[in-house]
């Protein structure tokens, strides 16, 4: 039915509409790095893929001759190559810059990576992504109507050489692409972690462990964690399907046309989910859960823990594994750059 891509359209372009303004009223430093830069990149993605798609898929269901014309499917096919490939490079360089962030911080610094490296990123990839994607429509692959008669996508079992080795390609970029940020966001945690423990390991002080607290009242480092890991579970999990089919069909492994539509479907569920998060894991309310938390778990300690508060006020005894990658995710970014 015609509710279905409705629903999807106004909850796509409604949610990261939102998610924008939610990034653009945010504080300055936030908007000036390069971490905020992509995620806003990532939300004008799913928005400009949101807002070009769904229209021509509505027109669709109200008559059925839109994607017969082989021009409107040909764009049609594009566009779902284009934002596929897109969100996945964009949600990739965000587990890039934060694993550069932590666990190269000379690198980083040297580099320059800032909001005006991360906007020429996003322009790198917008023009790279344009031409690639832009190969089926000169003529290497055709682009032909779904057996569901909803959507056009390329030629994925065609035998020709030419066209075969483009959608290979295709499927191996993406599938490179999701394997580079699972291992970067793994990376990532692993660092985190290892950070913890060698400061768990640390002889503690009274002056170590206030300035350990004062790191910990901010949760900048923890909330951009947060937004990657989340946003990464997203994004995958939804393209993820898609890659699949590719490869399914480039070897004609199955051919099953209620799994290629719930394919694309699962991935036009994307742009819907992506901008929620940025919206609910907003600062302040990520300060909010995060103090929760930490009350929570001040009221249930043992009595044990209470004379360890008694002798050193300051010290945070939650054991919140959050609240500890904090103060580490703070000092090793700041660290100064080498003298050249």
């Amino acid at each position: 039915t015609m509710a279905l891509p409705v629903f999807m359209f106004a909850g796509g372009a409604i949610g990261n509409l939102i998610a924008i303004i939610v990034l653009s009223v945010s504080r300055q430093e936030r908007k000036s790095s390069a971490f905020y830069t992509l995620v806003c990149g990532l939300a004008v993605t799913d928005l400009l893929g949101t807002c070009m798609a769904s229209p021509i898929t509505i027109a669709n269901y109200l008559d059925q001759s839109v994607l017969k014309d082989q021009h409107v499917c040909n764009f049609l096919s594009f566009l779902l190559l284009f934002f596929s490939l897109s969100g996945l490079s964009i949600i990739c360089a965000m587990a890039a810059e934060r694993y550069l962030a932590i666990c190269c911080p000379y690198t980083y610094k040297r580099w320059g990576v800032d909001r005006r490296f991360a906007q020429t990123f996003l322009l790198f990839v917008y023009i790279s992504h344009i031409f690639f994607c832009c190969l089926p429509v000169m003529g290497m692959v055709k682009s032909e109507l779904q057996e569901s008669k909803t959507w056009c996508f390329i030629d994925w079992r065609t035998d020709e050489p030419v066209a075969a080795a483009y959608t290979l390609l295709y499927g191996l970029v993406s599938l490179l692409v999701i394997l580079g940020t699972i291992l970067l966001n793994l990376l990532v945690c692993g660092a985190l972690l290892l950070m913890r423990q060698r400061t768990v390991q640390r002889p503690v002080t009274r002056a170590s462990v206030r300035e350990r607290w004062r790191a910990l009242s901010s949760a900048a480092e923890t909330q951009m964690i947060a937004v990657l890991l989340m946003t990464s579970v997203v994004v995958l999990a939804c393209s993820t399907p898609l890659v699949i089919q590719v490869f399914a069909n480039h070897f004609k492994l199955t051919h099953e046309r209620d799994a290629d539509l719930a394919a694309i479907r699962i991935a036009s569920v994307n742009p819907i989910l992506d901008p929620w998060i940025y919206i609910l894991l907003r600062r302040s309310l990520f300060r909010r859960l995060l103090g929760l938390s930490r009350r929570g778990g001040r009221s249930s300690r043992c009595s044990g823990a209470q004379t360890s508060v008694f002798v050193f006020p300051e010290l945070p005894t939650d054991g919140h594994v959050l609240t500890h990658l904090v103060f580490n995710a703070n000092v090793i970014t700041q660290l100064p750059a080498p003298v050249k």
